[in-house]
């Protein structure tokens, strides 16, 4: 019996988010041992591409490496894993992997995009009840009149983003250097800087630095803050400026005897990130997030059982505990005119963090740091069981199971030869 072939479009080979889920579903869809598998490699935004050029556990993935002009015909099963205004269904039967939205309402178009496909397949709860409930008028563009709607109708699966637990786990770890922080309590944060004004960019990078400053200005007593975030590449411009903005929002507190903040701008592998999550000087991580489509640094942190604060919204509540996280309260708000963007409407909302709530809790967990870390250890030993890597893959292997059709096999047709017939 002949494999169907599956082409997975993604961004596998690319320094993202992106890319380190798509080489998950991909490896998990290659175990399987069902299917033959050809992947087309995609760009994602301006990250760096190369990634398994440059790590040896997954060179073996570019030996199914195809390119476009390859693809002779139409594959049996089609996986195309990006936003979903991008899709298209190429296959006899078509997937779509998103890891959806980080704001309560989507463009018509991402729902237009769903409803091209087959099946789809998004990484939170979250992001499926957004799609489900992002409903819209369709208008006549000459006469403005109704024509009907905009609604998803295709089948909707959620998947987590599985973590491996060989390569984020807890172990007392110096490897990686961080003589330079003199600190020995430091708060980190993990994630791209992108655009909006403070308090407005979506991963709220700007609230935090000002929100650490004011918590422990004047303080005797302070804990660092490391940002391992960059502009979407790590480089010197993308380094210096951080750094200026980083320097401006100091400029805009009132005192003089400032806590230091540390900028980690540089590319990890995976066992240099889990170094840095195991690091003695590496106590907590803290997130403002606005919204998350899943969350990924967040859980990978999880398993290294130390404590998390971050905000109780969006893709990360479906991993994180409330008995064992700290998930900061505060309201819905619109999409800010400095952070929308072509995916992100300013129709939409998302969160707006009570910045006392986050003061109150960072200078708890620096000076009862013991009452979190037991906290911690539940979470982390939850997260490790529930949301490993394994577990996703049994998860996605059933869900094609439960969705695929039955292919026919190809059979090859001899012909009799007719050439010496009279």
């Amino acid at each position: 019996m002949s494999k169907p072939t599956f082409i997975i479009s993604s961004a596998f080979n690319t320094y993202s988010g992106y890319g380190a889920r798509a080489r998950g579903i991909i490896n998990a869809i290659i175990n399987t041992g069902k299917y033959n598998v050809k992947l087309l490699p995609q760009r994602w935004g301006n990250t760096p591409e190369g990634f398994c050029e440059d790590h040896s556990e997954w060179n073996f993935l570019l030996k199914y490496q195809i390119t476009q002009p390859e693809i002779k015909e139409k594959p049996e099963i089609w996986l195309q894993h990006t936003i979903p205004n991008e899709f298209q269904p190429m296959g006899r039967y078509n997937i779509g992997v998103t890891a959806g939205i980080e704001s309560t309402l989507c463009k018509p178009e991402w729902i237009e995009g769903l409803n091209k496909m087959d099946l789809n397949i998004v990484s939170s709860e979250f992001a499926k009840k957004v799609f489900l409930n992002s409903k819209f008028q369709k208008q006549d563009k000459t006469t403005n009149k109704v024509i009907g709607k905009v609604e998803l109708n295709k089948p909707i699966k959620v998947l987590f983003e599985g973590i491996n637990k060989d390569l984020f786990y807890s172990k007392p770890s110096k490897n990686i250097d961080l003589e330079q922080i003199k600190e020995s309590f430091n708060f980190l944060f993990v994630g791209h800087w992108l655009s909006g004004n403070l308090g407005h960019d979506r991963k709220n990078v700007k609230l935090l630095i000002k929100s650490f400053l004011e918590t422990f200005k004047n303080q005797s007593k302070k804990p660092g803050l490391i940002l391992k975030t960059s502009l979407g590449n790590s480089s010197y411009i993308s380094r210096n400026k951080i750094l200026k903005q980083i320097e401006h929002i100091r400029d805009t507190v009132n005192s003089k005897n400032l806590p230091n903040i540390y900028l980690f701008n540089g590319d990890l592998s995976d066992e240099e990130v889990n170094q840095l999550y195991n690091h003695p000087k590496v106590k907590s991580m803290i997130s403002l997030t606005k919204g998350e489509g899943f969350g990924r640094p967040l859980l990978e942190f999880s398993f290294v059982s130390k404590p998390i604060i971050t905000t109780n919204f969006s893709g990360h509540t479906d991993f994180l505990n409330k008995e064992h996280t700290t998930l900061l309260p505060g309201e819905l708000e619109n999409v800010h005119p400095s952070a929308s963007n072509d995916w992100l409407m300013q129709e939409a909302q998302w969160f707006k963090v009570n910045t006392g709530g986050v003061g109150k809790s960072l200078k708890d967990v620096f000076k009862n740091y013991k009452k979190y870390i037991l906290k911690a250890k539940k979470q982390g030993f939850e997260n490790r069981n529930k949301f490993n890597w394994l577990k996703m893959s049994e998860k996605l292997d059933d869900i094609l199971e439960d969705n695929l059709p039955d292919f026919p096999d190809k059979v090859e047709i001899n012909l009799p030869d007719l050439t010496n017939l009279k």
